[in-house]
Parts: structure tokens; C-alpha cells; sequence
């Protein structure tokens, strides 16, 4: 055994050679075109049903021509962390866009919107606190809490009355509460209930922050977010997000109040020691943000997308939870059976995203079904149609 068994002895790895010897391996397919109600990998043209381009802006001719801007003004990297040399006028313009979208008193931009999490939730806990997070919350933030000192609590998933138990538990005098949620859960589906986190979180002297980053562009005013959505801009202490999904691009942020921001910008060493985001990314985001902010009809679009496939795969009897968003779960509970649904949907001309163990349970393995304004209702019909069609191709054969 070499200094590399611990790698054939990995489940990943075994799972992996499994998917692969039953040519069911779904990861790295190479897109050969910009993403919208269509993708191509290679020579093959399908619906594309598995992105978080929920307002269909990544390839709007407008943020295309900013991103091409910035580059011709300020190369292609900014060659250094914001702390140092890379900081430019475009940063502080989307700080400036994002505080106001948000109603907020400051913001600041990191280079993803994982590390605002490895980030910001290290920065305000240490070896006393407690950090409650809800049991479905994202891996970024699973990560931040454990690169923290401070105790992690789960609580039961959008479960307000077991936050509220395990806030009541005893703590040591002193010490911080944070709570830390998702606004909208990425593979679920349905929001945080917000307004109860932050009632809860008043009567136990609580920090809050929401993650928004599947919540930007969605829901709330103008797509400002699960605060925005549940009108609790000004009681949430943090709002964090990404450039990645609604935005066009890359990167991430957090706001919130201006002494916070302050300190968050010079403890969070995600956010320190991190190159600079690209003037690229930066002015891409910013040209969406305003687009966001002036034309609603994106979002409008979005949304009747979004009733209409619920309304279709419901009475289609799909099991898709209680999804309230773009994000449809497409639940098929056993994992090999949802790689060859996803393979079978591939191959009929629909891309989704097969999500199983470890990133969930096996029994709650689902196809993750995620709509955008780019998409019409021809189109999602075909989709869950064939999703239907493929889960009762499997349904009646022996799994494994």
C-alpha cells in the first residue's frame, strides 16, 4: 500500500469508479457555449435546466460590453489583495450600488461568495460564542463555522420553535449568539423564514446574517433578497450573496451596518488575503445590478416560469417538496437511480443536475430542476415531460 491507499480507499472514489464503469458519470461535461435557455457540450444541443442564471443575464449584450470595458481600461487583473494594490474605483462604485440595493449602510466585495462565509463567520465568533445554523444551510457556510472556535448548533430546518430552544440553551456570560441561514435554500427550494429568525434572534441578543445568494434576484424588491422579501432590511444584521447566480459573474459581498463592514474589512481573511475580484467580474456584476434595479421584466419572466412548472410537475404527481421558487427539487430518493434519470434526460435533450449522497441523503437523492427568465413555456413542458417520462422509465426496475 503506498503513501496514496487513503485515495482507493475513499468512498468518492469508489463511487466514482462505480459511475464510471456504468458510463453513468455526470461531473466536468465541457459546455461549448454561453449558458442560457440553451447550452451546447460539444456538438450537442440541449435545454438547460441546471444553471443559476436565473435572470438570464450572463450573456446580455450590455454586461458583455462592461466586462470588455473594464478589461480595455484596467487589464485583466488587479495583481494584488484590496488591501494592498487592488482596489479600484469599480470596487467602491458596486460597494456603493450594492449598499443602496440592499438598504444598508455599507458593503464590501469579495473575490467569491464562498469566501465571504470562510470569512466573515470566523471573524465575528471565537472560543466562547455560539454559531446556530439551520441543518440545510450551504456548505460555505458549514466550512465558515469550522474554521471558527465557537460552538456549532444545528437546528431542524426552517424550524423556528427548535432555534428558539437551542438559543435558550445556557452559554457563557458574555459570549456572542450568531445565527447564519440561507434566504433561499440551493437545492431545496423554499425560504428561511426570516421574520421569525430575526423575532427569535431580538429576544436572545442574537447577530444575524443571510446568505442570499440564490435569493438576489428573485425575490424582494427589485430582487434585493430574503430581508427585502420578508421586510426586515433593517433589523438583519448581515446580508451576504454572490455575482455567480442572478448576477452575471463572479464574486461575492456582505452589508450591513458601517462599523460591522469596517471591521469585517479588516478581519475577515478570506476577504484580506485574497487576490483582488478582476475589473471583469467587478463591472459585470455592476451592469447587471443596474439592469436589475431599472427592468423588472427579467424577474416578472422568472416567475411564470417558475408557476408554471410547479403547476405542470404537480400534476404530473412529481415529488418536488415544498419548493416556493425557481428551484425545483425533483425528488427520486435513491441515488443510482437518479444518475440514470439525469443520463436518460441528457441524452432526450434536457440538462439537469443529479444531487445525491453525500452532498444529501441517499433518500433524498433529486434532480435539481432550476428555471430563468430565458426559458418559455414550451420549453419547461417539454422539460418536466421528459423528467416525468424517465422517472417512470426507472421507477418499476430493481436499483443496484
Amino acid at each position: 500500500m503506498g503513501k496514496y491507499s487513503f485515495i482507493e480507499k475513499s468512498g468518492l472514489t469508489k463511487m466514482t469508479h462505480f459511475l464510471k464503469s456504468r458510463d453513468l458519470y455526470p461531473f466536468f461535461k465541457e459546455v461549448s457555449s454561453p449558458q442560457t435557455d440553451v447550452a451546447f457540450f460539444g456538438d450537442k444541443k440541449v435545454l438547460m435546466f441546471g444553471s443559476n442564471n436565473y435572470l438570464g443575464l450572463n450573456n446580455h449584450p450590455e454586461i458583455k460590453k462592461a466586462a470588455q470595458d473594464a478589461i480595455t481600461k484596467y487589464g485583466t487583473s488587479c495583481t494584488g489583495s484590496r488591501f494592498m494594490n487592488g482596489t479600484l474605483s469599480l470596487h467602491r462604485e458596486l460597494e456603493d450600488a450594492l449598499k443602496d440595493f440592499l438598504k444598508q449602510e455599507a458593503a464590501i466585495v469579495f473575490p467569491t461568495g464562498f469566501q465571504v462565509n470562510l470569512g466573515v463567520i470566523p471573524a465575528l465568533t471565537g472560543k466562547d460564542d455560539s454559531i446556530f445554523i439551520d441543518e440545510l444551510n450551504h456548505a460555505s457556510i458549514i466550512d465558515g463555522c469550522q474554521l471558527s472556535y465557537a460552538k456549532r448548533i444545528k437546528y431542524k430546518h426552517n424550524n423556528i420553535e427548535d432555534l428558539q430552544k437551542k438559543l435558550a440553551l445556557p452559554s457563557v456570560e458574555g459570549s456572542k449568539k450568531l445565527i447564519v441561514t440561507d434566504g433561499i435554500f440551493s437545492m431545496d427550494g423554499d425560504i428561511a423564514k426570516l421574520d421569525k429568525i430575526v423575532e427569535v434572534a431580538k429576544k436572545h441578543d442574537a447577530i444575524t446574517m443571510v446568505d442570499c445568494a440564490h435569493a438576489i434576484g428573485v425575490i424582494g424588491e427589485n430582487g434585493s433578497g430574503t430581508a427585502s422579501h420578508f421586510n426586515v432590511s433593517k433589523e438583519v444584521d448581515l446580508i451576504g450573496g454572490t455575482f455567480s447566480k442572478s448576477l452575471a459573474s463572479v464574486g461575492g459581498f456582505v452589508a450591513g451596518d458601517a462599523d460591522m463592514i469596517e471591521y469585517l474589512a479588516h478581519a475577515s481573511r478570506s476577504f484580506m488575503f485574497s487576490a483582488s475580484l478582476p475589473p471583469a467580474s467587478v463591472a459585470s456584476a455592476l451592469a447587471a445590478l443596474k439592469i436589475m434595479r431599472t427592468d423588472n421584466s427579467f424577474n416578472e419572466k422568472l416567475w411564470e416560469n417558475t408557476h408554471y412548472a410547479i403547476e405542470k410537475m404537480r400534476e404530473f404527481g412529481l415529488d418536488i417538496g415544498e419548493t416556493e421558487t425557481p428551484i425545483i427539487p425533483v425528488y427520486i430518493r435513491n441515488s443510482e437511480k437518479t444518475f440514470k434519470v439525469a443520463k436518460m434526460l441528457f441524452e432526450n435533450g434536457v440538462y439537469v443536475n443529479p444531487v445525491v449522497s453525500p452532498a444529501v441523503k441517499d433518500s433524498d437523492s433529486l434532480l435539481r430542476f432550476s428555471l430563468t427568465s430565458a426559458h418559455n413555456k414550451e420549453q419547461v413542458l417539454f422539460a418536466v415531460t421528459e423528467v416525468a417520462k424517465a422517472i417512470e422509465h426507472f421507477s418499476k426496475q430493481s436499483i443496484m
